[in-house]
């Protein structure tokens, strides 16, 4: 994997997510296609994911989160970090917002990806207004002076979500994740407390989690799999052909925020260059 990090014109991402969980659910295919191809992925949470349980909490459960977030980035493939603030008490203040500034600095991230600011959690939105608000600011010196600024600004795009007001999610680029969906669904399942207990709980479907952990797996496979939309074929179809598209089952998509760099299709290509193979 150490190959193409070691290019000069080596592409770096990073995903923000509000929860040690969000970015491996929305963006965990895609970061193991990159980190197969050599290149350097970084998943940040912004918060501790301490009130994320129905019987657990505080820095136990903070703890706990933490192991589980560092052993999904093991699986897929990348560097994890969790910041210290707490679950369910994100707001968009300038201390955050001076975090994700150096963390987006510090990663000298091309690539920038994060929630949208509408969403029915207060921690994603809060997530999504952050990015954006770090997102002019990365290339200024005299904000967050003590972390050097960006000589250029990133790509910034957004997380697939099913808001639909105040205008509904648009998916620029499609990435087919069909041949690693399998070592997605694997690395999700290191956040145990999460997809086997709280989820569930919150979700009502408690009862439907096998008892054996062996049955785990499958049964997190059957749940994380939906039927694409029709939108997010036509991405795929631009990026890979109708042929391959009708093919994909599986895929994460991502729209482009009108911050940051606007990037052009041959741009995309370049960033993303997993949509070339196969093709």
């Amino acid at each position: 994997m150490a190959t193409a990090q070691n290019k000069p014109d080596a592409i770096r991402i990073i995903m923000i997510g509000a929860h040690p969980d969000d970015c491996d659910g929305d963006g965990g295919g895609t970061a193991i296609l990159f980190a197969s191809m050599g290149y350097a992925v970084k998943f940040v949470s912004v918060t501790n994911g301490d009130a994320g349980h129905q019987t657990m909490g505080g820095g136990a459960l903070a703890k706990r989160r933490i192991a589980e977030a560092k052993e999904a980035g093991k699986r897929f493939g990348v560097e994890y970090d969790v910041l210290d603030n707490h679950d369910g008490e994100l707001v968009p203040s300038l201390d955050v917002r001076l975090q994700i500034i150096r963390k987006i600095r510090e990663w000298n991230a091309d690539v920038v990806i994060a929630p949208r600011p509408n969403d029915y959690h207060p921690d994603h939105r809060y997530t999504g207004v952050l990015v954006q608000d770090a997102a002019y600011m990365v290339s200024v010196p005299n904000v967050a002076p003590d972390t050097a600024p960006l000589k250029k600004n990133p790509v910034f795009l957004y997380f697939q979500d099913g808001f639909q007001r105040p205008n509904p999610f648009r998916p620029d680029v499609a990435v087919d994740i069909t041949a690693v969906f399998d070592k997605k669904i694997y690395a999700l399942a290191a956040h145990e407390s999460q997809y086997f207990e709280w989820l569930p709980w919150i979700g009502g479907y408690a009862n439907e989690v096998p008892s054996s952990k062996s049955e785990w797996i499958p049964w997190l496979t059957k749940r994380q799999t939906y039927p694409l939309k029709p939108e997010v074929v036509k991405s795929l179809g631009k990026w890979y052909g109708a042929e391959r598209a009708a093919k994909a089952k599986h895929a994460e998509a991502f729209e482009i925020c009108e911050y940051g760099v606007q990037p052009n299709d041959e741009d995309i290509k370049r960033l993303f260059p997993m949509l070339m193979l196969g093709k």
